[in-house]
């Protein structure tokens, strides 16, 4: 079964319900939940090889089945890659002609449930209609479209099996085998009807007014999908005036955009937005991370009004050192050389600087002190400098505390970190518990930031690197990265020799001049977006002019104490919200 299509919901067309029917409570309806393996995508030219189906009432279980399905083809490696289910294992199965007949007596009466219910019973009904079968008049419904309308993007960033199966604990694991990802829509399916039971929809008829529906209008724009290919890139919805509504990235973009217009898309202001569009452009990329980065870039240089994200990508907080003859730390929205961040608050930014200024000796004072002068902040003021001290400080005498601050930014040395570390452990000994609570948070905060700035200084600071990471089709990905942007990107099909294309997207490559900035003029979230590639499974590093790593004494060290903050913050938020 193929996850994230676009699905049907409902009722079939041209049937209609029974007043018992319509009253039905989702208690006492019949589902039959059903999944297919098949030889591929297309019901009119694929086979079926497997079919798994659950027969539930009132939340339990009352008849299972489950048959591998001679397609009559050899399956392809794909799929025997995907589902495990080879040429072999089908030899004793029956064809589909004995297994249809069975399944339809099966779920007969029953409302027909799947996860992404148009790719099943289009099988199945392609099937059928080979067979010369007449096929029922099935309720059907589908978990991926409640899915949409039950559960937020926050909750449910994608609504694949495998993701809502985790979201919902199931017993049983998706497999990409019929039966079991038949068995774990069954869970899936109870924790969507749990969470309508909770907004008053009790019976199948208030279900099925409770799913989106798709107006005539909005479904017939569908047609500006048309000539998109089926290949990754970015897609830019535009307006009346061609100006660009809302940029996004798919690894399908004919696909994607085709859900747009369909009940799966339930975004009230994506609506708004298809209601405006006029038309759909497109950028075919070679391959998902082109596709990311073009889509960052676009994004910035558009600001779409439908995009919510990354239309300002410089618009973060840095924590930078005036150039004063005792300077202090200023938080500024362009960064300099040496720089602290993004913060994406500043807030958070204003936090890290007070705890590195009152670690490092930095004055957070905003007093204007000449060269020739001194800085003699009073020690007796309650919250004031924090580079006060009990004689006076010539430049000379001060000096180390702009010296600590970019041996911190830098990785150079970690005292100060070490420093607050005690400061949390003497609290805590203390039993001092809140204050070293929010101690820790403050450090995690500072960390975050500092570990990002490092880790992505770290990829900007490279001249030129050379990564690839196996295709699904058996060639190569590649990327050419220079100070930390894209500079060409493209892929080797299977069979072909690899380096002369590398060699040609070498040759090819965009030219980026650096500056001086922590990120050599690059935005935060390109560098973050290649970094994360780059340090996803199966990639691999063709060629570098550096070396690529973070500072010895840099943040990277604290990671997993960063993580086991964030998780202790976690669970304190979740028992307040319980305790409410």
């Amino acid at each position: 079964m193929t996850d994230g299509a676009t699905v049907m919901s409902g009722h079939a067309r041209g049937v209609q319900l029974a007043f018992d029917e319509l009253d039905q409570s989702l208690r006492d309806t019949t589902f039959v939940v059903v999944d297919l393996e098949t030889t591929g995508g297309r019901p009119g030219e694929d086979a079926i090889t497997e079919i798994g189906a659950v027969k539930v009432r009132g939340g339990r279980v009352i008849g299972e089945m489950a048959t591998l399905v001679d397609p009559g083809r050899s399956i392809p490696p794909a799929i025997v890659a995907l589902t495990g289910i080879t040429s072999a294992m089908l030899l004793d199965a029956p064809r589909i002609e004995r297994v249809l007949p069975t399944f339809v007596e099966f779920a007969r009466g029953s409302v027909l449930v799947a996860h992404n219910a148009r790719f099943d019973t289009a099988f199945l009904r392609a099937a059928a209609t080979r067979m010369d079968l007449a096929w029922p008049s099935f309720r059907v419904l589908c978990t991926v479209t409640l899915a949409r309308r039950v559960l937020t993007r926050d909750e449910a960033p994608s609504v694949k099996l495998s993701s809502l199966a985790t979201l919902f604990q199931v017993s049983t694991r998706p497999t990409h085998r019929a039966l079991d990802d038949a068995r774990a829509t069954v869970d899936v399916l109870h924790g969507l009807i749990e969470r309508v039971g909770n907004q008053g929809v009790h019976s199948y008829a208030e279900l099925v007014d409770y799913l989106p529906t798709v107006s005539s209008a909005h479904r017939a724009k569908r047609t500006l999908a048309a000539g998109l290919p089926h290949a990754p890139g970015v897609y830019l919805f535009r307006g009346p005036s061609d100006e660009v509504l809302y940029v996004g990235t798919s690894r399908n973009l004919h696909r994607r955009v085709r859900n747009y217009f369909t009940g799966s898309e339930t975004r009230g202001r994506m609506k708004e937005m298809v209601a405006l569009a006029t038309r759909v452009d497109h950028v075919e990329c070679s391959h998902a991370i082109e596709a990311g980065v073009r889509e960052l870039r676009l994004i910035s240089a558009h600001t779409p009004p439908y995009n919510r994200r990354s239309k300002y990508p410089r618009k973060g907080w840095w924590l930078t050192l005036t150039t004063e003859a005792f300077p202090r730390i200023s938080i500024v929205r362009t960064p300099a050389p040496g720089a602290l961040g993004p913060f994406s608050v500043r807030g958070a930014a204003a936090e890290a600087a007070a705890l590195i200024a009152e670690h490092t000796r930095l004055r957070s004072c905003t007093h204007r002190i000449a060269a020739t002068a001194v800085h003699d902040c009073s020690t007796e003021a309650v919250g004031g400098c924090t580079a006060a001290t009990a004689t006076p400080l010539g430049p000379d005498e001060y000096a180390g505390a702009p010296v600590a601050f970019r041996a911190l930014t830098e990785g150079a040395d970690a005292a100060v970190l070490d420093a607050v570390a005690a400061r949390i452990d003497a609290l805590s000994e203390d039993l001092l518990f809140e204050s070293a609570a929010r101690l820790r948070d403050r450090a995690a905060t500072l960390l975050t930031a500092l570990r990002s700035v490092q880790r992505l200084q770290a990829l900007a600071a490279i001249e030129q690197l050379i990564a690839a990471r196996r295709a699904d089709d058996g060639g190569w990905e590649f990327v050419v990265v220079r100070h930390g942007r894209l500079a060409s990107a493209g892929r080797s099909r299977r069979g072909v020799a690899p380096m002369p294309v590398v060699e040609a997207l070498v040759a090819g490559a965009e030219t980026v001049v650096p500056d001086a900035t922590p990120l050599r003029g690059a935005t935060p979230e390109e560098v973050a977006l290649i970094a994360r590639w780059l340090e996803s499974g199966g990639v691999r590093i063709v060629d570098t002019t550096d070396g690529w790593c973070e500072p010895a004494h840099g943040a990277g060290r604290w990671a997993q104490w960063c993580a086991a903050v964030r998780d202790v913050g976690r669970r304190e938020k979740e028992r307040t919200m319980a305790w409410g």
